[in-house]
């Protein structure tokens, strides 16, 4: 599939009346150029840092805020898309009104599996309720259920230079890999989809890893682009409120977890579109897999374990797995681990891996056995996305001087 984490993203936003939203922001006259500059200032609980090149104004402490966020239906989720995105959902749910989409329109930009497409839609739904996404906190839909995702896309990638897309380094990877001449358009054009999916909703900000920070930056260039085409007093002479169509989204970034690296190789991430199978667990492999796994990965031939070594790439990714799924903090990883052989520590990570993701197995399970349950959570929350979005929508079309529908 591809980009299989290329939305791992998270989109907070205020949930204040929708038909305030934006009236807070501030208005940017020109856009910025693709600079890459972000610096970092702390943000409160999660574990999360925010790295931001502008400050916004706090909504009232009695606004809830909104995350929207979302991975490929590959059918298989990996240990990277769940540490480095679904887990860090859960504990977001709890704090904010949460929105989670399953993005099966960026899964066809590359030659897939039409008679696939739909069952991995559904197991990735599933994949998402077994790992602890709440149904009465949050909503899961289908991206193409939810039709202004591709309108806001049209919209967008008419005030998208090319020059922007051409800069993109997953396009220039990807194209390469599938020859220049027969990349799809949807390839190339993706960011543009990636950027409706947040600011559809109006985004505060977009919890992402750290390799994913170029794709909030085009989104950010192209809301700053859209504000000062059409917003502030064009939008008001045409009748609407005047001020920001969209809200400037800012990267959050996880402060572990955000990137999981292959087992293959430390120095790359790891991923679905990998050959080997080897290089990644996914969530549904059995315990005799895992340590199948964990037992054949690469590591290297220093004495004892420790962490943030440039020269031991594989050392890190599987001390800071093991951080994670076993809920250790790093000082104490690192105290537990500093003096095992890679002989003690693999079966101590496989273990923990197992008792990790063994609840997770079984509530799939669980609910792939309830297909009209799955059916009626998948509705639900595509009705109330849609809702979300036919706000920015019409204010959209009226902005840009279409013709409203009476």
């Amino acid at each position: 599939m591809g980009h299989a984490t290329t939305l791992s993203h998270f989109l907070i936003l205020s949930s204040s009346r929708l038909s305030r939203l934006g009236s807070r922001t501030r208005f940017l006259t020109k856009p910025t150029p693709l600079s890459g500059s972000f610096s970092p200032f702390p943000v409160t609980g999660q574990g999360f840092r925010c790295c931001c090149s502008a400050a916004t104004e706090d909504p009232s402490p009695s606004v809830k805020k909104r995350v929207v966020s979302g991975v490929q239906p590959t059918g298989s989720i990996h240990l990277g898309n769940y540490l480095g995105a679904i887990k860090n959902w859960v504990a977001l749910q709890d704090t904010y009104e949460t929105l989670f989409i399953i993005v099966d329109c960026h899964a066809i930009t590359l030659p897939y599996d039409t008679h696939q497409l739909g069952k991995a839609t559904t197991d990735t739904a599933a994949l998402y309720l077994a790992c602890g996404i709440d149904v009465s906190k949050a909503s899961v839909f289908v991206q193409s259920h939810v039709p202004a995702h591709a309108q806001l896309m049209w919209l967008l990638s008419a005030s998208t230079p090319i020059g922007w897309l051409k800069k993109m380094t997953q396009f220039k990877e990807k194209s390469r890999k599938e020859g220049a001449e027969d990349a799809s358009v949807a390839l190339f054009t993706y960011p543009d989809l990636m950027t409706a999916d947040i600011l559809l909703y109006q985004s505060d900000f977009v919890p992402v890893g750290e390799d994913q920070k170029q794709h909030i930056e085009l989104a950010r260039e192209i809301a700053q682009r859209v504000n000062h085409l059409y917003g502030g007093r064009k939008w008001k002479k045409l009748g609407g409120r005047g001020g920001s169509l969209f809200k400037i989204p800012e990267p959050l970034i996880p402060q572990a977890g955000a990137r999981v690296m292959s087992l293959t190789d430390g120095l790359s991430k790891m991923s679905k579109s990998a050959p080997s199978d080897q290089s990644r667990i996914n969530l549904l492999d059995s315990k005799d897999l895992i340590v199948d796994k964990i037992k054949r990965c690469k590591t290297d031939s220093f004495a004892g374990l420790e962490f943030d070594n440039a020269e031991r790439p594989e050392c890190n990714n599987l001390l800071s797995v093991y951080q994670i799924v076993s809920g250790k903090t790093k000082e104490e990883v690192t105290e537990e681990c500093k003096d095992m052989s890679w002989g003690t520590f693999k079966p101590l990570l496989a273990d923990a891996l197992i008792e990790h993701l063994s609840p997770i197995q079984a509530r799939y399970q669980e609910i792939v056995a309830e297909p009209a349950y799955l059916d009626k959570v998948l509705s639900e929350g595509a009705d109330r996305a849609a809702e979300l979005g036919d706000v920015t929508m019409r204010n959209m079309h009226q902005a840009m001087g279409f013709y409203q529908r009476r």
